[in-house]
């Protein structure tokens, strides 16, 4: 499973010890094309890493229907604020295709990254730069939303 967790750019600073340490606590999960792997209001209690497939993320928005916000690809990971807070799911994930999906529950992760500081460290600032990437795309979408709508 290393090989797998390896690939997960969440993962690239960790070292061999530190990714067998995740690879301890990860679960693989499976969903066929079109299946709802969380949906937005949801508790969230896991983050989900794609080893192979696609996954969609989207809200639905009011009076207007779905909305994606993006199409993630293996090494790609979604639902990390599960691991950071407490609030529901943002958004929807549905699979694109058939998926594989490896997943990191929040106690597990915060046992092990409560041991191992240095890793949880780097675990934070992975989740910290990821966080800013999505609100810079997100903010990108709004204004061109907005320019689109005349409201710009």
């Amino acid at each position: 499973m290393i090989s797998l967790i390896k690939k997960i750019s969440l993962f690239e600073n960790l070292t061999d010890g530190e990714l067998e340490k995740i690879s301890a606590i990860c679960l693989r999960e499976r969903y066929p094309t079109g299946t709802v792997v969380c949906k937005e209001g949801d508790a969230g209690d896991k983050c989900y890493m794609i080893s192979n497939g696609e996954v969609r993320i989207s809200k639905f928005i009011r009076n207007i229907g779905e909305e994606a916000l993006a199409v993630l690809k293996a090494g790609d990971y979604f639902g990390e604020m599960a691991l950071i807070d407490s609030f529901p799911r943002s958004a929807h994930a549905t699979a694109n295709s058939d998926v594989e999906l490896l997943t990191v529950r929040k106690a597990d992760l915060d046992e092990i990254m409560n041991k191992d500081r240095e890793m949880g460290y780097k675990l934070l600032w992975v989740f910290t730069r990821t966080l800013s990437l999505r609100l810079r795309e997100t903010n990108e979408k709004m204004a061109g939303f907005l320019a689109m709508s005349g409201g710009f």
